[in-house]
């Protein structure tokens, strides 16, 4: 029997940390990420009612012609999106969940952009 840990078992386990640390409110909500192998999704989420803000994503129809695929680039692109979208709702400041995933590539890109556009986290 291998003692080989499975990837995506090890995300879970580091998300299941962090989402007992994390809450988002009304006032400062939660950024949460999440990456497949084709897209990046972001969404602002207010734990306290259960509702989500806004969201962000490469499947959105405005931007489905400026990004291709998940990378780097199309991360910056939801930061930024994501970054005016929560200042058109009048929201500075969030709560940065990673979702389990590492900081660094897409997850980093992502946030240094957000920041970047206005967020505070």
């Amino acid at each position: 029997m291998s003692m080989k840990k499975d990837r995506t078992a090890e995300r879970k386990r580091r998300k299941l940390r962090i989402k007992y640390k994390i809450r988002g409110t009304h006032d400062r909500p939660r950024l949460c990420i999440y990456k497949s192998l084709n897209h990046i999704y972001a969404q602002l989420i207010d734990d306290e009612n259960g509702t989500t803000i806004v969201s962000a994503s490469t499947l959105d129809m405005d931007l489905k012609d400026k990004v291709k695929g998940s990378n780097v680039n199309s991360a910056k692109l939801i930061g930024e999106v994501i970054a005016k979208k929560a200042k058109e709702k009048g929201i500075t400041r969030v709560v940065f969940d990673r979702n389990g995933y590492i900081y660094h590539g897409k997850v980093k890109a992502l946030a240094d952009s957000a920041r970047e556009s206005g967020l505070k986290f």
